[in-house]
């Protein structure tokens, strides 16, 4: 048996093949980047698939002879895909990373009593409507970036609860009936012949069939013809989704943080908030339970600039840098630095942060004239900044009350040994653990589902994942007093800062 996960991250596609013990077969994987095209972040479809198909190519070249017994497919949340009823994509995709749609998400959430987040599927929906756009009386289907490559290996048009929840508030295990209505009563003045509950996905839960791989899909995963038609596929989750797969965080009080180009925490819920906060979004679990997420645009794009900076010099030098040993220099220098980061300020922001309530942004580095401008105290400062608009959202649950006993870590921030671990947990005051899959990231989390949907029988997803995590090492790494006291410092200077940030990014634009 083995089971095929693919997830199209940010700035990665990867495939993950693993056997019947979970347990990682072959891995590919393939670079891709966001463009800014017409005001929009952008990626284009053609060059997903080909993504797709180089990560599949890739794997398959490790691992020619294993047959597939079932799929998974996973993206980036949220975004918006929009075709007519011939199949033709309407508009260039915009990505969650846009933070063009404030007037929509500002009038929803108020028309719902709920928040929704300026990268929703439904606010950038309601944009388009307000802004006028002509294709939305054209729209036939509005999906997810997994939704989509999902519909075009099987044919089906649907998405998991967990996806679903990024398009639309999810009420019981389907889309909200109220605020659909209340969605509908906001339009109705407008000339469409559709309604929203009619262009949205269908929504599925963890264990159930999603569809099979059509031979048309096979065609376009596998172009040399290999692989054969009628796979089964899992529902096509989000990367959140994923990521608490991939961590085991999918029961209630467990949690997940996911830093890599984007940095979010997940908390499953006990009982619902007691109030709708602007800075957290509410998503579910992959089998429908509630889940606070505070999700911030940028993490560790601005650490990969100056890095890259650094392979520059040397390389001036007459040099061929090593990257992993340039990365585990800087991390580690951090490590040494003054617990405050020696005064440094630096904001990371490649977008707007609605935590922070920018529209949009600009990296930033300040070092004040009584600062100590070292090489560890700069890694520390930039280390800190990836995760402060994250504390700033965290500490909203935290006055919520809202429980948790360890946070699971994963991503690029959590690839050199301890570094992200202890900044992380002095940042947000809870132990970090990070399992030595964490490395295999959504693309495993994603053939974890389609092994469990082929697996399940009568099994819970939380009884399921509990016998996969029980052969799997952790390592938790608490607060360090130190190091918590010198954040604690740096976020209040980073805070005072955030009007220079502002003027910054204004001036940018």
């Amino acid at each position: 048996m083995a089971y095929l996960g693919i997830e199209l991250g940010s700035t990665r596609i990867k495939a993950a093949l693993i056997d019947e013990r979970h347990t990682v077969i072959a891995t590919g994987a393939h670079d891709w980047e966001n463009k800014l095209e017409g005001g929009f972040w952008t990626y284009g479809l053609d060059d997903a698939f080909k993504g797709v198909q180089d990560a599949f190519a890739k794997l398959r070249a490790a691992a020619p002879d294993v047959s597939v017994d079932a799929i998974g497919i996973s993206a980036m949340m949220h975004g918006y895909l929009a075709f007519d009823k011939n199949d033709n994509l309407l508009a260039p995709f915009r990505t969650w990373r846009n933070t063009t749609t404030e007037e929509s998400a500002y009038a929803l959430s108020e028309a719902f009593g709920f928040n929704i987040p300026q990268r929703w599927s439904v606010a950038h929906l309601y944009q388009a409507i307000l802004n006028g756009e002509p294709h939305v009386g054209n729209i036939s289907f509005i999906t997810t970036l997994a939704g989509y490559i999902h519909w075009q290996l099987t044919g089906k048009t649907v998405l998991g609860v967990g996806d679903a929840s990024g398009m639309f508030p999810i009420g019981g295990i389907g889309y909200d009936e109220r605020m659909l209505g209340i969605f509908g009563g906001i339009i109705k003045d407008k000339p469409y012949s559709w309604q929203l509950k009619d262009i949205l996905p269908s929504v599925l839960v963890a264990g159930q069939n999603a569809g099979c791989l059509t031979e048309k899909g096979a065609k376009l995963l596998d172009p040399s013809g290999k692989l054969s038609a009628g796979i089964p596929f899992s529902p096509p989750e989000g990367d959140a989704g994923t990521g608490m797969c991939a961590t085991n965080a999918v029961a209630a009080r467990t949690g997940n943080v996911s830093a890599g180009t984007s940095v979010f925490a997940m908390i499953v819920l006990e009982k619902p908030l007691e109030e709708a906060h602007i800075e957290i979004d509410i998503v579910t679990t992959p089998t429908g339970l509630p889940v606070a997420m505070a999700h911030c645009n940028s993490c560790t794009s601005d650490i990969d600039a100056w890095v890259k900076l650094f392979e520059d010099v040397i390389r001036s030098q007459g040099i061929e840098p090593d990257r992993s040993k340039l990365y585990g220099a800087f991390y580690k220098a951090a490590l040494e630095a003054e617990p405050d980061a020696g005064g440094l300020i630096s904001f990371n922001y490649y977008s707007g942060e609605p935590i922070t309530g920018l529209s949009s942004g600009v990296p930033l580095f300040m070092r004040p004239p009584d600062s100590n401008m070292s090489l560890a105290n700069f890694a520390r400062a930039k280390l800190f900044a990836s995760i402060a608009t994250l504390k700033i959202g965290m500490d909203i649950l935290a006055d919520e009350g809202v429980k948790l006993d360890v946070l699971m870590g994963h991503g690029g921030l959590f690839k050199a040994p301890i570094v992200g671990q202890r900044i992380m947990a002095a940042a947000l005051g809870a132990p970090v653990a990070v399992m030595s899959s964490a490395g295999e990231g959504g693309a495993w989390g994603s053939a974890l589902l389609a092994a469990y949907m082929h697996n399940k029988k009568d099994e819970t997803l939380e009884a399921y994942l509990e016998k996969v995590f029980s052969q799997i090492k952790s390592m938790t790494v608490n607060p360090d007093p130190a190091d918590a006291s010198g954040f604690a410092v740096f976020i209040e200077r980073y805070k005072k800062a955030l009007s220079v940030e502002k003027a910054a990014a204004e001036l940018r634009s």
